[in-house]
Order: structure tokens, then sequence, then C-alpha cells
């Protein structure tokens, strides 16, 4: 995955859609166990799921992998009115990134066109959305951005970044971009393990981590091979599950938390008789403003069901059917899904003061972050 650099100027802060949390002193330790902590070992997390608007609705619904579709089809549909449409599809079917990739590659001129000019107005919305949140309080002092999310994987979401920063660089706005180091798919996992407690680095071989997605949830064993580098660059998924909910016709948030169970009971199960040494800890990725309590404030609409609700908790529901892991009562700690992968990228980014992320997906998710010296005895 490449990195772009954008030079100039950043624009200023205008209002706080969040108060920053407080800083780590002796009084405020980082918190662990805590759902959607603020301040975690080392690193701040000053914003998370950002709402900025203008009079047209929500900006982060412009960046989104569902807006880069709507992009393919109003190009298509330019075409289809010159009768030049090259894909087979209907107008509203989803076509595969990997077939957009293909098109790109070796399609004529008609089927390169319409990635191509998705590519361009996609770009210019992202860039139009970085901008503005750079424009926010919370983000103010950021200067690399991190792009994440199921779209960066193809070769169309990476284009679509790299024409960003080249935006970005005409408008004199300084900031780096570049693309999340692990796979969209495991990031939101291997993030996890910058959410557990430190007792598990010398314990256990690795921790079972959750990622829900508004299309798919996915679940794994993540090893964090501290051995081969303190940091967790190495940090691996070993094992994996995935369930593409979105498929699926009238599910209800029941039926779809009884689907992750199974999932997570059966990755801890085979992690036993490979003799994988898991700890009794689940971390959990999930979209919308996460509530000390585990609840959902807002923002998961994309969610099978209604998520997010005070009397919903998702980890206490996870906990209270898995109990115990390696005889040990299971820890369960839940943060914003935006939050989580961003986290995955922490190792690439300890010289980096303020840093944030874009996790292009079903929607637009955004964190971003201030790195603290850590404190010594």
């Amino acid at each position: 995955m490449g990195i772009c650099r954008v030079e100039g100027d950043q624009p200023r802060a205008t209002r706080a859609p969040m108060p920053a949390p407080a800083k780590e002193t002796a009084e405020t330790p980082a918190a662990i166990g805590v759902h959607g902590a603020a301040d975690l070992p080392g690193i701040t997390v000053t914003s998370y799921n950002l709402e900025v608007k203008d009079k047209d609705g929500f900006l982060g619904d412009r960046a989104s992998g569902t807006a880069f579709r709507s992009f393919v089809r109003d190009w298509r549909r330019t075409l289809r009115e010159m009768g030049k449409d090259p894909f087979d599809e209907d107008l509203d079917a989803r076509i595969s990134k990997k077939k957009l990739d293909k098109f790109l590659a070796e399609g004529d001129a008609d089927a390169a066109a319409v990635v191509q000019g998705a590519i361009e107005d996609f770009a210019r919305n992202l860039a139009h959305v970085a901008g503005r949140f750079l424009s926010q309080k919370s983000w103010r002092e950021v200067s690399h951005i991190v792009v994440g999310g199921g779209l960066i994987e193809a070769r169309v979401g990476e284009l679509a970044v790299a024409r960003t920063a080249a935006l970005l660089r005409a408008d004199d706005i300084k900031v780096t971009l570049e693309t999340l180091r692990h796979h969209p798919d495991e990031g939101g996992l291997i993030g996890c393990l910058h959410l557990a407690p430190s007792w598990i680095f010398s314990g256990y071989d690795g921790i079972v981590a959750v990622d829900i997605g508004g299309s798919n949830i996915r679940a794994g064993i993540v090893r964090h091979n501290v051995k081969k580098d303190p940091l967790l660059k190495n940090a691996d998924v070993c094992r994996f599950d995935l369930w593409r909910h979105a498929d699926e016709t009238r599910l209800g948030r029941e039926a779809a938390v009884d689907r992750l169970v199974e999932m997570i009971q059966g990755l801890v199960k085979k992690a036993e008789s490979e003799k994988l040494s898991v700890a009794p800890f689940i971390g959990i990725a999930c979209p919308g403003i996460i509530e000390a309590d585990g609840s959902i404030r807002r923002g998961a609409q994309n969610l099978p069901g209604k998520w997010d609700s005070e009397h919903f908790l998702l980890p206490e529901r996870i906990r209270s059917a898995i109990p115990t892991i390696d005889g040990h009562d299971t820890l369960v700690v839940m943060h914003n899904d935006a939050v989580v992968q961003g986290l995955s990228q922490r190792p690439w980014m300890t010289e980096v003061p303020n840093w944030a992320v874009l996790t292009i997906g079903t929607g637009l998710g955004n964190a971003s972050y201030a790195n603290r010296p850590e404190t010594k005895d």
C-alpha cells in the first residue's frame, strides 16, 4: 500500500464535536476494560464518529463505499444514454470490486471510462470530507490520515486515495495520506489487541476479536507475536470466520447476536483443539458511539435490528453466553469500529503526535488520536 504526502497549510478548527478526553495522569490512568474509552495505554482517542454536516446532510455519506458505487451507476447511466454501457448487469446491480479492477486494467475505453469517472468523483468528495474534518478542533493537529475500509483492498480504492492526495495537495492542505498496512478484513480484528490488558501478552498467544460492519461480521483469533516485535507489528489473524449478514432477509438483532456467539464459540473450540493459548478476552469493534456501559448511543443504523439502545448491552450478552475461556472469567471490551481499525496502524505511528483514520465501508468511519509519552514510575 502506498503513501502519498500532501503539503501546505491546514485549515483551522471551528468547533469540537466532542470534548477532548483528559490526559493520562496518576489520578486518571489509562482505561482497561472500559467500553469506548478515550484514554488507552499511551494514546488518547481525541474523537470518533464525527457527524459533520452541511445543507445537504452528513458529509461522510458522500465518501463511503455506497457513494462510490453510486458514482459507478451514474457514469453507467450516462453511457447508457449514449448506447455504450459496457456492463452486463442491471443498472442497480452490485458490481464487485474485483470486476471493477478488471475493467480498469483490461476493459475497453468505455468500461475504463466508467471506473475512472467514479474514481475521480469519489476522490473529490473524499478530499472535501478530509478537508472539513481537518477543520474540526479534534483534528487540528493531525498530520497523517490512514485510509482503511473495504474499498482500499481493490486497485480502484488505492487509486482513489492517491487521487485524493493530489487534490489535497492542489488545495494546499498539509497532510500525509496512507492506506492501512493490514488487509481491511484483518485491521479491525488486529486493532482489538490495543484494547487488551498487558497481562495477555505474557500469558497467552492471542485473543478473540470481532469486527461488526454494516455488511459483514468478522471474528478471528489474533496472535500478538510480541516476542517478534513488542510494538505488535507482527500481529496476525491465524483463525478467521466471516458472515455476510447483509445477504440475510428480515434478519433481526437477536438472531445476529446468536450467530456471532456461535462464531466465537467455534473459534475458541478450534484454538483449543490446536493447542493455541487464547486469553479470556474478547475485543469487539462495532459501529456507533459506544457508551461506558457497552450500549450504543447512535450510529448503528446499518446493523440488523435496533442496536443503538440503552437497554441493549452487546458485551454483556457475549459475556453471559461465553462466561469463561480457558477456565477463567471472560473480559469483553467494545469500541467503535473505526477507532479499532485505526489502532491496528498504531505501531507505525509512534513518531506521529497526532493522526487520524478514515474507513471507507458501507459508511465512512472516522477517528483521531494523540500519542502520549508513557509515564514512568
